[in-house]
């Protein structure tokens, strides 16, 4: 969506879904109301097609503008001269970011996705549950309590500072929509606000969701550990990131071993891979599409000729290299929940709480799915800092073009081990980011700001 603020979002959700999305069956109950006083839920049917609506929940849906920022890919002059105006300034992480006057839809998208939240919330209370209806009503509040503590978690990730303990309760967070009221003035709430309403909104959907979800573009109890634990770690709560990664695999643990993959194929998953506890993907650059392509030095840390991951992850052409893997079947970046990373969160938090012996055995059950039958040998390490160094390097590969990244800079940054300065050399011009530079938040959209007047973040 184009040019959006929050307070346009009520016009597109009675109006307009069925233009976006096409006609489809969770569009049903918006297509037969097209006046706009009356497309006004009336049951919990209604909800329940907004609720699943993926083209709002899970495609395309979710900020972009940290992985366009981050280290995970290479730009040629040709491809950033082809690049939308936010995508260029993102790469070099200018002080201005769009075009003047427009919206970014990072911004929009998520907060779209909080209004339908908001608005479903709102009336499920009021529709209430009938008899035997009980588990459609707990399931409807789990799911859109879980898809606005996301829409917050991308927000904070890429509106706002990183997470810092000391000084979170004056740091500036997001706005925190939690009515559909769009006359409610919207004002930044501080850094610990934003990330206590992320925790509550999920703490309260846990109990409320099944285990599993099928489809897997629905939310589940395993999707709500595994962003719990993805939520604790950027915090750099170490204990509680461990306890939801291990409730989330006591659901979900499966793994895929590579050896049953055809190397080069796309897409890779017709269907969903099976180690996805939830499926969504990032909004749409062309930076971050197939045409981007994975940096040579990257491409080095791939030095084992027993690694599966290269020939699963990327794709060749006139001696460049290109992400594969990372797109789904609908050739959409990937940026969900899955085991493999759920692993990685366990396996760090074993390594920083001093559990070496059991931080090796995480990171080897995953590896071992990766690497030529027969061939692997389990990774040891002397102690708790030398796996974590393992550990982070693995992260660092099996989870590239997965939207992660940027979060890892962010919170890695701190620690001088791992902090990265960044670098692009575009048309001979050298941009960097140095470590926990304030360019580590993207800027609020200019519109946003004049609209509300809140606070713009320092570039």
């Amino acid at each position: 969506m184009k040019n959006i603020t929050y307070k346009h979002i009520l016009y597109w959700i009675l109006c307009s879904m069925s233009v976006i999305s096409g006609c489809k069956k969770e569009d049903a109950f918006l297509d037969t109301k097209p006046n706009d006083a009356l497309a006004v839920p009336a049951s919990l049917g209604d909800l329940q097609l907004l609720v699943q609506n993926e083209a709002v929940f899970n495609r395309l849906s979710f900020p972009v503008l940290g992985e366009v920022s981050c280290d995970d890919y290479y730009v040629t002059d040709d491809i950033y001269s082809s690049g939308t105006t936010s995508d260029r300034n993102a790469c070099i992480w200018a002080k201005q970011i769009y075009d003047a006057g427009s919206n970014n839809n990072d911004w929009s998208d998520s907060y779209n996705q909080v209004y339908y939240a908001n608005t479903i919330l709102y009336y499920l209370p009021k529709i209430g549950a009938g008899p035997g209806q009980q588990s459609v009503y707990d399931q409807i509040e789990g799911s859109a309590l879980f898809f606005r503590a996301m829409a917050f978690y991308g927000l904070v990730q890429t509106f706002a500072l990183p997470y810092d303990s000391k000084t979170a309760g004056t740091d500036l967070g997001i706005p925190l929509r939690l009515s559909p009221d769009l006359n409610i003035k919207s004002v930044r709430s501080s850094m610990q606000d934003s990330y206590n309403q992320i925790l509550q909104d999920l703490k309260t959907a846990g109990p409320l969701l099944p285990a599993t979800a099928n489809p897997i573009t629905r939310p589940s109890k395993a999707a709500v550990y595994g962003l719990l634990a993805r939520v604790y770690q950027v915090m750099g709560n170490t204990s509680a990131a461990l306890q939801n990664a291990d409730s989330c695999l006591n659901i979900i643990h499966n793994l895929q071993n590579f050896n049953n993959l055809t190397p080069g194929a796309f897409p890779v998953y017709p269907n969903y891979s099976p180690e996805e506890v939830f499926h969504c993907s990032l909004n749409g650059s062309y930076f971050t599409g197939f045409q981007s392509l994975l940096d040579s030095n990257l491409y080095k840390l791939y030095n084992d000729p027993n690694d599966l991951r290269p020939g699963v992850f990327f794709r060749y052409h006139s001696g460049l290299i290109g992400f594969l893997s990372q797109f789904d079947k609908r050739n959409s970046t990937y940026c969900g929940i899955s085991t493999n990373e759920i692993y990685l969160i366990k396996a760090e938090c074993e390594a920083r709480s001093g559990n070496t012996s059991s931080a090796m055995s995480d990171l080897n059950t995953l590896l071992i799915n990766r690497w030529k039958t027969g061939t692997f040998v389990p990774l040891r390490a002397t102690d708790g800092d030398d796996a974590l160094t393992q550990i982070l390097n693995e992260r660092r590969k099996e989870l590239v073009m997965t939207g992660l990244r940027w979060s890892d800079l962010r919170r890695l940054n701190t620690d001088s081990r791992f902090a990265v300065t960044l670098r692009r050399i575009i048309n001979g011009v050298e941009y960097t980011l140095p470590p926990n530079d304030p360019r580590y938040a993207l800027p609020i959209p200019d519109n946003e700001i004049q609209l509300s007047g809140i606070q713009q973040n320092p570039r």
